[in-house]
């Protein structure tokens, strides 16, 4: 397996989205395909139109980082795609080109109980396939309806199927376009960092095979690794709210990626009193799940 159909659309995409104006190139009404030309782009970082070519053809492997830049200067990257493509090269060195099964890691026990510890923000933890490892009980309910769903597996939801598989997202996510092409950015930016991890390919083949909306958000190759912002949602039980939500990473091993998300609604807003209500209900299940039996006297 290699990852050389990756880096020949990720590239060609950020080519087409320039013009020559933008970068300073003269132009003639003689073009027949928007964005630059190949030859542009080299001429723009330094190297010449045959390497340029043989690189956004795939062969990224052995490129140094310093020319990488200077490529993504040409492109006119931001500081996410820069990263996405300096990921694509270390994944396509012929070390890291074994399809694996990435050793799932664990919830780590301290970081639940820091969750549980949360009672009035809806949180939960990801991998990078976005499957929801770990969550508070205002998290689940929160997001009930991708819980309750049948595109959970084993226990475990995923934003991404439960985005383009289940109709019933549509209704839950106000802004379900917006949400649903962070999600798939989220997942490239994945990809970009274990290209060769057999889960994550399956997830991608399983929602390319059964969503032609996946298909069109994947092929446009936008990248996303911070995951923050306003979300409105409607939930069946309390209404429509809206909420800040906010993002970090989780120190792990090399190989793996977890994040932490909380969704909090601003103080005095009708949303800070619905997400209340939605808690005072869920805080007796929290109390029961939290609860540690007794040791039976002797």
């Amino acid at each position: 397996m290699d990852n050389r159909a990756d880096i020949r659309s990720f590239l060609a995409s950020r080519r087409a989205r320039l013009t020559p104006e933008q970068v300073g190139l003269p132009t003639s009404a003689r073009r027949r395909v928007p964005g630059l030309r190949r030859e542009e782009v080299a001429v723009l970082a330094g190297v010449s139109t045959e390497w340029y070519i043989r690189l956004e053809r795939g062969h990224i492997s052995g490129v140094s980082e310093e020319v990488l830049d200077a490529v993504a200067e040409a492109l006119r990257l931001d500081d996410e795609e820069r990263a996405y493509l300096l990921d694509l090269a270390r994944a396509a060195k012929p070390s890291h080109r074994q399809a694996t099964r990435r050793r799932e890691v664990p919830l780590a026990p301290q970081v639940q109980w820091m969750l549980d510890s949360v009672t009035l923000s809806a949180a939960y933890v990801r991998n990078g396939r976005l499957d929801v490892i770990g969550s508070n009980a205002l998290g689940r309910a929160l997001h009930s309806p991708m819980f309750d769903s049948p595109t959970t597996v084993n226990g475990r939801p995923n934003f991404a199927r439960y985005f383009f598989l289940d109709d019933t997202s549509r209704d839950f996510f106000v802004d379900w376009e917006s949400g649903a092409g962070a999600t798939v950015a989220l997942l490239r930016t994945e990809a970009g960092r274990e290209p060769h991890d057999k889960a994550l390919r399956e997830l991608v083949g399983e929602l390319s095979t059964m969503s032609e909306e996946f298909r069109s958000f994947w092929a446009s190759h936008e990248i996303r690794s911070r995951h923050e912002g306003i979300k409105r949602l409607h939930h069946p039980e309390i209404g429509e709210v809206e909420l800040s939500y906010q993002t970090v990473d989780l120190p792990l091993g090399r190989r793996a990626w977890h994040d932490l998300s909380f969704y909090t609604a601003e103080p005095g807003s009708p949303s800070e009193e619905r997400l209340k209500m939605l808690a005072s209900w869920k805080a007796p299940d929290a109390a029961a799940d939290r609860q540690v039996p007794k040791p039976h006297c002797c």
